[in-house]
């Protein structure tokens, strides 16, 4: 059996993100599965393989990339599994790390297209971005005298990412000034804003939390979260907490683990079940609610997916949390990335995941304690259609995604949010709940039913 660790993440087909471990298969490995594998019609297939590739190298219109052609056989073979089972090349592998770890050497600075030029839309604080100056609104023309006209967003991002203490200046359009402004900024560590918060409440005494995703940095942010809001509302003034996992892909399955953990004082979190028995593992909590038992909301929609499912349904179950919103997307499964030295990396769906109860969420999703759809306005419909986009359709929409065996599958949610918190339903929905200005018999969670622990 092969030794895991647990390490990292990656987005998904349709948006969902995976709760990911590592597994690093050592020679011998390979050698037995080459040895139970050596059968007669496995050479043969392997030979029809060979015979293929050669055809093409040969005949096909235009001389081939024998690299390309490789890596698609690889990619594709995969991809006949299962929607999340793919090949990732080197640089999507590199990608991928940044994204796991939160952090990267960088400028701080989050940023959008407009126009062709990179627009800020924030410096984030304590950066190499805020302490020079850099504006919301400013338009970045120039990257170290390279017009960024003409690239992608994700190039020039590229291109402002680097090694830490290297520098880069930027070629600024600022409304209102007279001319562009050039600032040498050098990069620092940067780490990827993946928890926000703030208070909430017409006398600012709830906590609301907002998750994006689970990186390296989600739990102990989180925590950093909950000790602000604890210091800011006094525990007498204190109404409870809003977690927010709305659009939250998922990502690492220990950040799910430890951010649910940040909750509970024991119990079940989730348990891993992979082809063979002796593959399944349960994920306890350690101890430590750091909300001292206060209320807790945890809102969700069609969005919220793989490791914002676990730390939904471990709640749920444990009676910790009411759950509020729409059903989310439904991505039980689990992926392990196994590196390939120089060649990037497989990504293959090793196992399910349960809630506390025993839930197999896939292809079905988590169902609210409090359903409250949130509506895309026309005028949104309009824009996504345009772009081809629209809401989420779910795990079991997706074609050859793994069936779930024991419960119905159920379709996709609504996952639209609204920018401003006034216009959104089920973020004011939670707040009137925790206010006391409305009444839900699915709030507070009966514990009288509760997981075993």
């Amino acid at each position: 059996m092969m030794r895991r660790t647990p390490l990292f993440f990656l987005g998904a087909a349709a948006g969902a993100v995976l709760a990911v471990v590592v597994s690093q298969p050592g020679l011998t490995q390979f050698g037995a599965f080459a040895k139970s594998a050596a059968t007669t019609d496995t050479y043969r297939q392997l030979n029809l393989f060979g015979d293929v590739f050669e055809r093409i190298r040969s005949d096909y219109v235009e001389k081939p990339d024998d690299a390309k052609l490789v890596e698609a056989a690889i990619n594709g073979m995969l991809t006949s599994l299962d929607p999340h089972s793919s090949y990732m090349d080197a640089k999507s592998f590199r990608d991928m790390q940044v994204q796991t770890r939160g952090e990267f050497g960088g400028l701080g600075i989050e940023v959008s297209m407009e126009d062709g030029l990179v627009k800020v839309v924030a410096p984030i604080d304590d950066t190499p971005a805020a302490r020079a100056g850099i504006q919301a609104g400013d338009l970045i023309t120039h990257l170290d005298n390279e017009a960024v006209q003409g690239l992608t967003l994700q190039q020039a991002v590229e291109k402002m990412r680097g090694p830490i203490n290297t520098p880069i200046v930027l070629r600024i359009s600022r409304k209102g000034a007279e001319k562009p402004i050039e600032a040498k900024l050098v990069r620092d560590l940067i780490r990827i804003r993946v928890v926000r918060w703030r208070e909430e409440g017409a006398d600012q005494d709830i906590g609301y939390i907002r998750l994006s995703s689970f990186t390296e940095q989600t739990a102990e942010t989180l925590k950093r979260a909950i000790e602000d809001l604890t210091k800011k509302i006094p525990a007498d003034k204190l109404k409870g907490f809003i977690v927010d996992l709305r659009n939250n892909p998922g990502g690492l399955l220990d950040a799910a683990v430890d951010v649910t953990d940040t909750f509970l004082d024991r119990g079940e979190i989730v348990s891993t079940r992979g082809r063979n028995s002796e593959e399944t593992q349960r994920r306890n909590a350690r101890g430590g609610d750091l909300t001292k038992g206060k209320p807790i909301i945890v809102l969700i929609n069609g969005g919220s997916a793989s490791a914002s499912e676990i730390v939904a349904g471990a709640l749920q179950d444990h009676k910790r949390a009411a759950v509020l919103g729409s059903r989310s997307f439904g991505k039980g499964s689990v992926q392990t990335i196994i590196p390939l030295g120089q060649n990037g990396a497989i990504r293959l769906t090793t196992a399910r995941y349960y809630t506390p109860s025993g839930r197999s969420i896939q292809a079905k999703g988590i169902e609210p304690d409090i359903e409250m759809i949130q509506d895309m306005p026309d005028e949104q419909k309009a824009k996504a259609a345009a772009v081809g986009a629209g809401e989420p359709r779910g795990e079991s929409s997706l074609r050859g995604h793994l069936k779930n065996d024991k419960e119905e599958e159920k379709t996709g949610s609504p996952a639209y949010v609204p920018a401003e918190a006034k216009d959104d339903k089920q973020l004011q929905m939670a707040i009137d709940l925790l206010s006391g200005k409305i009444t839900n018999a699915a709030f507070p969670p009966s514990t009288k039913a509760g997981v075993p622990n």
